[in-house]
């Protein structure tokens, strides 16, 4: 629900933007291709592939973890 709202919302705010900046706006595969996104989506395209799970989810995973241990 929120995601549509705010997909309505960049849409009426961006009535003058090609195609490809609202694709690049939404988060797809070319928001950025500077040498720093390159190598973290090669880092990350290797940890999918062998984990199943993407950087983001880990950490979010070894962050959960450690708030649970402290409690």
């Amino acid at each position: 629900m929120t995601r549509t709202i705010l997909l309505l919302l960049m849409l009426t705010v961006c009535t003058g933007c090609s195609e490809f900046a609202l694709l690049a706006s939404a988060g797809s595969v070319a928001a950025s291709q500077n040498a720093y996104s390159k190598a973290f989506s090669a880092a990350d395209f290797g940890v999918v592939i062998t984990t199943k799970k993407d950087i983001k989810t880990h950490a979010y995973d070894k962050i959960k973890e450690a708030i649970n241990e402290r409690d």
